[in-house]
């Protein structure tokens, strides 16, 4: 598919989710315009994201903040906390899944919502919200949910789609009264580990904005790669 021909729409300016006092706007793909997988993949190596159903990545008229980044999964070496993580879950059974919008998974998000972001675009939780948001997705996408149990406790979920080239970390979400575990990093890691294990280049985390403080983690899995200038490159660290 000649990505030239496909169609994007802008969205009205509003309110940025993550800096104050800016002002933020997205373009989105055409809902109507038909993606195959290869089309995806390339549009997530241009900056595109998905939530639900829609591919989009952000377009402000004044600010270039939100930046794509990414994992290079060979080049990827543990950090000591990050392999005291691994090491404080293996007793975690971890599995693959279709999307569901069962009890179980619904109330694990709402919880997690009401307890984490609270003061977010996304609370408060709801399930056509849930199912919307992460159960939906074009058919290319190839999504799945990776369900991490203590026993038969579910204790997180990594929502991901499985790409040509890797794996694109959608959202997770874990119980907020095992903090100890450090469940969101757990997620990654694993993810990143089984994108070595089966071949792959990338694990694609999404957006990162250096002055937000949600968006810190990402920058703790070395060495990232940042989508600037419409080529992928090394994120630059501040000069010590």
């Amino acid at each position: 598919m000649d990505i030239n021909s496909l169609v994007f729409y802008p969205t009205p300016e509003h309110n940025c989710s993550y800096l104050d006092n800016r002002k933020a706007k997205s373009i989105f793909l055409s809902p109507d315009q038909p993606l195959d997988e290869s089309t995806y993949m390339r549009l997530t190596d241009m900056g595109f994201r998905r939530s639900g159903e829609h591919i989009y990545r952000p377009w402000c008229d004044a600010c270039g903040e939100c930046k794509s980044v990414r994992v290079p999964v060979d080049n990827f070496n543990a950090s000591k906390s990050q392999k005291r993580v691994l090491k404080r879950n293996q007793d975690l059974h971890v599995s693959f899944h279709m999307p569901s919008s069962s009890d179980e998974m619904y109330a694990l998000y709402a919880d997690y919502i009401n307890q984490r972001h609270g003061d977010g675009d996304m609370y408060p939780p709801s399930l056509d919200q849930f199912e919307s948001f992460l159960c939906q997705a074009p058919a290319a996408s190839r999504t799945r949910f990776i369900c991490f149990r203590l026993e038969q406790k579910l204790l997180a979920v990594a929502v991901i789609d499985l790409l040509p080239k890797g794996l694109s970390a959608i959202y997770t979400f874990f119980d907020p009264a095992y903090d100890s575990r450090s469940l969101g990093r757990l997620a990654v890691l694993w993810q990143i580990r089984w994108a070595q294990a089966h071949r792959m280049d990338f694990v694609y985390l999404g957006y990162w904005i250096k002055e937000c403080q949600k968006m810190a983690y990402k920058a703790e899995y070395e060495p990232l790669q940042v989508f600037e200038d419409l080529i992928w490159q090394p994120l630059k660290r501040k000069e010590p």
